[in-house]
């Protein structure tokens, strides 16, 4: 029971991911303000990544554990401010750090701080660069 449950705690953070390279194009489309080339840039390297990066972790992930299912999609929202985006993006963060207890493999959570550092690299450019 207890690996099924991991199972759909990990597949609810793939979920969550795969969304967001659709999300993350969204926010791309419509940013528009003064000073926000480098916002727009950190989204286009965001959406460029995020896929190559879960196509390898859910690959490694079922190779070892067998077949997920059960996959959905999360509501897509407009973009409002850069406060917005980095909520959404420190979310993302959290989703992905909470799945840590169920992961027992260290190259699987090891797929994992590569999809934190692409998320937390996107925070950086967010938060400091204008």
């Amino acid at each position: 029971e207890q690996a099924k449950k991991g199972s759909k705690d990990f597949v609810d953070m793939i979920d969550k991911l795969n969304t967001s390279s659709i999300q993350v194009h969204i926010f791309h489309w419509q940013t528009k303000k003064k000073g926000s080339l480098a916002q727009h840039g950190a989204f286009g390297e965001y959406y460029d990544a995020i896929p190559d990066l879960l196509d390898k972790l859910v690959e490694t992930y079922q190779g070892k554990h067998g077949i997920l299912k059960g996959y959905q999609n999360y509501d897509l929202v407009d973009y409002s401010s850069n406060s917005q985006v980095i909520k959404y993006f420190t979310e993302l963060e959290s989703d992905v750090e909470a799945i840590y207890p169920t992961i027992k493999d260290t190259y699987i959570q090891n797929q994992l701080d590569e999809v934190k550092q692409l998320i937390n690299k996107t925070l950086y450019k967010l938060k400091f660069l204008k």
